[in-house]
């Protein structure tokens, strides 16, 4: 058997389920302790997220770049209309987000914020969760706040929803009664079925991931995690996404955005 990475233990798949199951809440991070999943690749992965020309994720930032300045619905406008140049109107923005939209009474995460734009303002059909183009307008936004230190959480009328997302990663779900906390924070850093298990920090969202060939949502990932912990993961858009994102947003305030990030 070939020896684990230093400082990395590895556990199998059918043993992880029991060590998790007995694991205890671990205790919020603290700033100096946390990185991203970034530090947890292998270098190859590294230098393909920090080469513009070689980062896959820049694909979507250029479609959505065309996407920003493209006239849509029957306001016939663009979201340049509105905003201008977003080098500087989006600067800053993603790291802010999700965000509490007073008109809703509620939070909403960046993609839900580009429907509603979208639906209001263009007056235009609302973009599908996954979809090539919601995905590329959100990296294009994003993009503008690489390197920026992430500050979601920071509005009082968010802490609500951020303690939701607390409650549910901390709640034990699916058939195999797991936490989200039993992973990321209890056994971040081993290794769980020949990946390092990370802190779960969401960093470079949307993020390109090999496994999906394809740009993908922070939802996306959170549903596939449900997935694995074999539990009904909550619908694109539902409240229960939202409030966590929220939170795993909130625990990586002060780090910098990444996005395109790349995963395995």
């Amino acid at each position: 058997m070939s020896k684990a990475p230093h400082g990395i233990r590895a556990i199998g798949v059918a043993g992880a389920a029991v060590l998790l199951a007995g694991a205890a809440f671990a205790a919020e991070l603290a700033p100096a302790d946390r990185h991203s999943g970034y530090a947890d690749v292998g270098p190859q992965t590294r230098a393909m997220q920090d080469d513009d020309a070689a980062n896959p994720g820049m694909l979507f930032v250029l479609d959505g770049e065309t996407l920003w300045t493209r006239n849509a619905g029957q306001s016939d406008v663009s979201c340049a209309s509105c905003h201008g140049d977003a080098r500087s109107s989006m600067k800053g923005v993603a790291a802010r987000y999700p965000a509490f939209a007073a008109d809703r009474g509620r939070a909403v995460d960046l993609e839900s914020r580009i429907n509603i734009c979208r639906s209001e303002h263009q007056r235009a059909p609302e973009l599908a969760f996954e979809s090539p183009e919601l995905l590329a307008l959100a990296a294009y936004v994003a993009n503008q706040s690489r390197g920026m230190p992430i500050e979601a959480g920071t509005d009082d009328r968010l802490a609500p929803f951020v303690e939701a997302g607390r409650e549910l990663f901390n709640r034990r779900q699916g058939q195999l009664a797991l936490t989200c906390a039993q992973c990321h924070d209890d056994n971040a850093g081993n290794l769980l079925a020949g990946n390092v298990v990370p802190q779960a920090h969401p960093t470079g969202y949307p993020v390109y991931r090999l496994e999906w060939q394809s740009l993908g949502s922070l939802q996306r990932r959170l549903r596939n995690c449900m997935v694995g912990m074999r539990a009904e993961p909550y619908e694109y858009g539902a409240p229960e996404n939202v409030a966590l994102e929220a939170f795993l947003m909130w625990r990586a305030r002060g780090m910098p955005l990444e996005t395109p990030g790349v995963r395995p």
